[in-house]
C-alpha cells in the first residue's frame, strides 16, 4: 500500500461552527439530475422515449425542479427538451433546469432550447478548485473569477431573448477542493453582477464534485461560505454531493444541518464514478424520524422498476430501502426481535412503529411483509414462526416455536439454500395437518346437553387401520374423547399439557387453528399436535388426533 503518495486534503479551521448542535427539521428543497448527471454516467444514455418516462416518473414522485441537461451540447438534450415543449409536458409549478459552461454560443444556444418554458433555472459553472487552476485551466484567481463574471453578464444580457421565469444557479465546480475564501469571494462576485437582475433568488450551488474529505470538512465548508456569502437572506445554498468516499448521504445531511436550503440528487444514486447523492435514502432517512420528505415515494417498487428499465442497471440487494435483501433478517435472533416486535405492536394497538432491525415500516413504502423474515440454515424459531403468522396466519404457541423451527432447519440443512414460505407450510402440513397414522379421525358426536356436567362423545376413529367405535363421558370434548380413545386402545396414555385456539379468517366460513402440547405418560415424549376446521370443537380434537401420531411417530411402540 504506497499510502506515502497521498496527502491529506486540507479541513477548514472553524471553532464557531454551529452545525453539531443542530437536527434536520424539514425536507430541503429537491433537485433531480437524472435526465443530466445520472444520464451521462450510463454506460448506454437514455433515448428520447426513455428520458420522456424518467421524466414523468420525477413528476409523479413530486419533484418540482428537474435538471434536463446541456442542451447547447447535445442534440438529443436539445431535441428532447423541444419535445416537452411541444407535448406541453411540463407542469407549470415545475422548473427545468438546464447546464452551460459560461460561453456566450453555448449560453445563447440555451436559450434557443428554453424557449417555451414557463419556469427555468439557468446552471453556468467552472471550475475553482487549486488543483484544477493549476493544471487545467493554468489561470490564478482574478482569471477564474472573470469566467464566472463575464458568465453571468452573459446570461442578463440574454433575458431579453426569453420571457418566461428565469432563476440563476452558480457552481463553483470542485468547490470541496477550493478554498473556502476563493468560493466566498467569487459567489459574491457573481452575485453583484447578476444583481437580482430576475426577482427569483440565486442560487450559490456548492458541489462535493469528488468527495475529498469526511462529511464533517463539508459541512464545514458550507457553513463557512454560507456565512461569509453577502446578501444571504436573497440567495439559495444549494448542495451537490457525490459519492467518491462512500459518504454521500452523510455529507449530505450534515450540510443541511450547516445551513444548505436545496440538494441536487439521483434516484438510487446513480451518476458519475460512485454516483451522486441517494436522494431517496435522504428523503427515506427524514420519513423514517417522523419529517414529511416532500416527495410521494410511497412505492419504491414502481421507481426501482423504472430506473432499471431506463437506465438498464441493477439496484443492489443491499442497497438501503430499495435493495430486495434490506428488510430480510436470516439471523434466528434478528427474526426473534423482529416477531417480537410486531406482536407487542399489535398487542398495544400502537400507532409509532417501534419493530428491531426494521426503521421504517416496510409496507409504508410498498414492500411486502412476505420477504422480510426469511429462512435458511442460520434461521431460528422466531423466523419460522414469523413466516406463519405473518403469510399463513398460523399463531403457533412460544412453546411450539422450537419444534416446529428444527423440522425447518433440517429441511435447509438437506437441501442447502434458503427455504421458502411455501415449503415452510407444505411442511406444517405433512408434520401436524395431514397425519393419519397410526390415529385417524372418522367422526364424531358431541352432546353438551346430557342433563349434567359431563360431556357425551361417540368416536368413530382409525387405529393402524382398524376401526374402532367409542363412547365417553368426560368433563368436557377433549376429556371425553381421551377416555373414549383409551377404552378401544388402553395402551394409549397421555396427559393434555397446554391448548390454544385462534381463528384464521372471519365470516361465517371461518376456520379455526387448535394447538394441543401432548405429553406420553410412559416415557415423558412431548410433541405439539395442529387441528384445522370451521368448528373449533372439531379442530381441537384434530389437534388430539395430530398429537397422538406424533407421539406414536417419535415412540413407534404403540401396541
Amino acid at each position: 500500500m504506497k499510502y506515502e503518495r497521498y496527502r491529506r486534503n486540507p479541513v477548514v479551521h472553524f471553532p464557531e461552527r454551529e452545525w453539531p448542535n443542530k437536527e434536520i427539521e424539514h425536507a430541503p428543497i429537491w433537485c433531480s439530475v437524472d435526465l443530466r448527471d445520472g444520464n451521462q454516467a450510463l454506460i448506454e444514455p437514455m433515448n428520447v422515449d426513455e428520458k420522456m418516462e424518467m421524466f414523468e416518473l420525477l413528476l409523479k414522485l413530486g419533484f418540482k425542479e428537474i435538471e434536463i441537461g446541456f442542451p447547447a451540447a447535445s442534440q438529443i438534450e436539445f431535441d428532447f427538451l423541444r419535445r416537452l415543449v411541444a407535448e406541453n409536458k411540463i407542469p407549470d409549478d415545475v422548473k427545468v433546469q438546464v447546464l452551460s459552461q459560461c460561453r456566450q454560443e453555448l449560453i445563447n444556444r440555451t436559450f434557443e432550447a428554453i424557449q417555451g418554458i414557463k419556469n427555468v433555472v439557468f446552471h453556468i459553472y467552472n471550475s475553482t478548485s487549486t488543483l484544477q487552476r493549476d493544471v487545467v485551466f493554468r489561470m490564478n484567481e482574478d482569471e477564474i473569477v472573470q469566467i464566472a463574471v463575464d458568465g453571468t453578464r452573459m446570461v442578463k444580457e440574454g433575458l431579453h431573448k426569453y420571457d418566461g421565469n428565469l432563476q440563476l444557479e452558480y457552481s463553483p465546480e470542485s468547490f470541496s477542493g477550493t478554498e473556502v475564501e476563493f468560493s466566498a469571494r467569487i459567489c459574491n462576485a457573481v452575485a453583484k453582477e447578476w444583481n437580482h437582475a430576475t426577482e427569483a433568488p440565486i442560487i450559490f450551488n456548492l458541489p462535493n464534485t469528488v468527495e475529498m474529505n469526511t462529511p464533517n470538512v463539508y459541512a464545514d465548508q458550507i457553513e463557512w461560505v454560507s456565512k461569509h456569502i453577502e446578501d444571504r437572506e436573497h440567495c439559495i445554498i444549494s448542495i451537490h454531493p457525490h459519492n467518491d468516499r462512500g459518504c454521500g448521504v452523510a455529507a449530505t445531511e450534515l450540510a443541511l444541518l450547516a445551513g444548505a436550503d436545496r440538494v441536487e440528487g439521483t434516484l438510487l444514486g446513480n451518476g458519475e464514478r460512485t454516483g451522486n447523492v441517494d436522494i431517496l435514502t435522504v428523503a427515506y432517512n427524514m420519513f423514517s424520524q417522523g419529517i414529511d420528505p416532500g416527495l410521494h415515494i410511497e412505492d419504491i417498487n414502481e421507481i426501482t422498476e423504472v430506473f432499471e428499465r431506463c437506465c438498464k442497471m441493477e439496484v443492489p440487494m443491499r442497497h438501503p430501502y430499495a435493495g430486495k435483501l434490506v428488510f430480510t433478517a436470516f439471523s434466528g435472533s434478528h427474526q426473534d426481535a423482529i416477531n417480537k416486535g410486531v406482536a407487542a405492536m399489535k398487542e398495544r394497538n400502537s400507532d409509532h412503529w417501534a419493530v428491531p432491525y426494521l426503521p421504517i415500516d416496510p409496507a409504508d413504502i410498498g414492500r411486502k411483509y412476505e420477504p422480510v423474515v426469511r429462512i435458511n440454515s442460520q434461521s431460528g424459531k422466531g423466523g419460522v414462526a414469523f413466516v406463519m403468522d405473518t403469510v399463513y396466519g398460523y399463531k403457533l404457541p412460544k412453546k411450539m416455536h422450537r419444534e416446529f423451527a428444527d423440522v425447518i432447519q433440517r429441511i435447509s440443512e438437506r437441501d442447502g439454500g434458503e427455504v421458502q414460505p411455501q415449503t415452510i407450510m407444505d411442511a406444517f402440513k405433512k408434520e401436524y395437518l395431514d397425519l393419519k397414522e397410526p390415529f385417524e379421525l372418522v367422526f364424531v358426536d358431541i352432546d353438551d346437553n346430557t342433563g349434567s356436567d359431563d360431556t357425551h362423545v361417540a368416536l368413530d376413529f382409525k387405529y393402524n387401520g382398524e376401526n374402532y367405535h367409542s363412547e365417553a363421558d368426560g368433563n368436557g370434548p377433549i376429556d371425553a374423547v381421551k377416555i373414549a380413545i383409551r377404552q378401544c386402545i388402553p395402551t394409549v396414555d397421555f396427559k393434555i399439557l397446554d391448548y390454544s385456539e385462534h381463528a384464521l379468517s372471519t365470516g361465517s366460513h371461518a376456520k379455526a387453528a387448535a394447538y394441543i402440547e401432548m405429553e406420553d405418560a410412559r416415557n415423558g415424549n412431548t410433541t405439539f399436535g395442529v387441528g384445522l376446521s370451521s368448528n373449533i370443537t372439531r379442530a381441537s380434537i384434530r389437534g388430539m388426533f395430530s398429537a397422538l401420531n406424533r407421539l406414536a411417530i417419535r415412540a413407534r411402540d404403540y401396541v
